[in-house]
This record gives structure tokens, sequence and C-alpha cells, in this order.
């Protein structure tokens, strides 16, 4: 039998933990002496409170801890782990998206947006068209460019999208996303559909999505500055993206917002 000093010696964990665990439920003792109240431990728990440290390293909650501890199927305890990474991998996008956001925002010399102004003429393209929730956008154009992938096997274009003013006001909206090609499609939720010719102020988004919302609000001041006004959902063109390059550096997402002049 292990005094607990000499266990928290052999697992690297500090009395005070050992005994949060026991508390917890956690690691029980292999015996408490009843007059002494001083906890004893065997060799063999040192791998359960090396697992148990490993999984608070990883933050995993304690309830979640318990369950993979009680359960005695691998497989389960597999999918509790990677469940919770999947957590923390998606936590991690969300923080290296407000840094790279924060850097741009908080740069003393930011260099100054091209803008254009173009005219795009009508246009054919085949569609997948929803109503979406910002939460599920992503996700949501995963599955409708795979669909467009496989209904329009030679594009005469970029894939792009159009994405209601309701979608970022209110956290839902309606979802276009298109590619252009030479013939009607349907297909599954493929549809023929015409975009109208429209009048658009045009940026280029550099690089991964992270902090394309700084080049919006960039966009966004151009756009007040010029005295214009915007007129109908916003419009993204990808001429390169994650299916082109694995290289985020080379992502460029052209931005267009459908204006006219006021006044």
């Amino acid at each position: 039998m292990l005094t607990i000093g000499e266990f928290a010696r052999l697992t690297h964990l500090s009395v005070r933990t050992l005994r949060r665990y026991h508390d917890a439920g956690l690691l029980e003792p292999a015996r408490v002496d009843p007059a002494s109240g001083y906890r004893y431990y065997t060799v063999e728990q040192i791998p359960t409170a090396q697992v148990i440290h490993r999984l608070r390293e990883l933050d995993v909650p304690l309830a979640d801890v318990r369950r993979i501890l009680d359960s005695p199927d691998p497989q389960a305890r597999g999918r509790l782990v990677a469940e919770h990474l999947r957590r923390l991998e998606a936590e991690l996008d969300r923080t290296r998206a407000a840094v790279a956001s924060l850097r741009r925002l908080l740069d003393p010399a930011p260099a100054a947006l091209d803008v254009e102004l173009r005219r795009v003429p009508a246009t054919e393209v085949a569609a997948v068209a929803a109503e979406v929730a910002l939460t599920d956008v992503l996700s949501w154009y995963a599955g409708a460019v795979a669909e467009l992938d496989a209904a329009v096997p030679e594009p005469t274009g970029p894939p792009g999208g159009l994405y209601d003013d309701a979608l970022f006001t209110a956290g839902r909206g309606h979802v276009v996303v298109h590619r252009p090609t030479a013939e009607p499609v349907r297909a599954g939720r493929v549809r023929p559909m015409t975009l109208p010719a429209v009048e658009l102020a045009v940026a280029t988004h550099v690089g991964a999505h992270d902090d394309i919302d700084v080049t919006y609000g960039e966009l966004g001041t151009w756009v007040v500055g010029q005295t214009l006004a915007v007129a109908g959902p916003v419009r993204e063109t990808y001429l390169v993206g994650p299916r082109d390059t694995p290289d985020p550096a080379a992502w460029r997402t052209e931005i267009g917002w459908p204006v006219f002049r006021v006044g």
C-alpha cells in the first residue's frame, strides 16, 4: 500500500489533486484508515490516475471523465475522447479566427482595400438554395457544393454564393450556392437559376476566412464613403479555395455588394 504522498510522487499529481479526485468519485483510495482518515493507494491505481490527469489536461469535464472510466467498452471510451477532441478543435478554430481578425484590426498601418465597381450581366447557373441558420452555413455549404460538383462536371466559372441580409441580422436567412453552367441542370436539390444583372462593389479577400469579417467591414466602410447603398444579398465568388489548393495563403474570395448611388 502507498501513502497519498508516495502515490503523489509516483503519479506527479499533488496531494490536493488526489483528494479532489477522491471527493469527486473519480479515484477512490484502495483504503482509508477509519481512525486517522489517511488515504492509501495501490500501484495498480497508477495508470488510472495518469489517465484522469491527461483527460483533465485536455479540459474534459469531470462528468465525462467518470463516463470514460466507467465504460468497459474500449470503443465507447474512444468515441467519448474523440467527441471531446472535436470540441477542442472547434474551439481552437474559433480562437485562430479571433486572433487573425484582431491582428488586422490592431495593425497601426493597415493596407488600403482595393475596391472595384463592376457591372455584372445576368448569369445562368446551377444552384442549391435554402433557408439556413448562420451556425449551420459551413456544413450546409459543404453538402450543397458536393451536389453541384456531381451535377455540373464542366462548369463555366468558379463557384459562388448569395447571402441574404437576414442571415447576418437575424441569424437565419436565404442562401444560394451556385456554379455557372452552359446548360440547365436539375438533379437532387440542384436547379437552374438566373442571377439578375447587378452593379457590385467588389473587394478580394486574400487568405483563409478566419478574418473575412474584417474585409467585410472595410468594404462596407468604402461603400458608405462613396455614398452608395446596399441593394440586395451579398455575393461571394470563390476564385481560389480549399478545393483548388490546401494552402490557405493562396485562397482568394471576391466579396460583391450590390449597390446603387444615394441622391
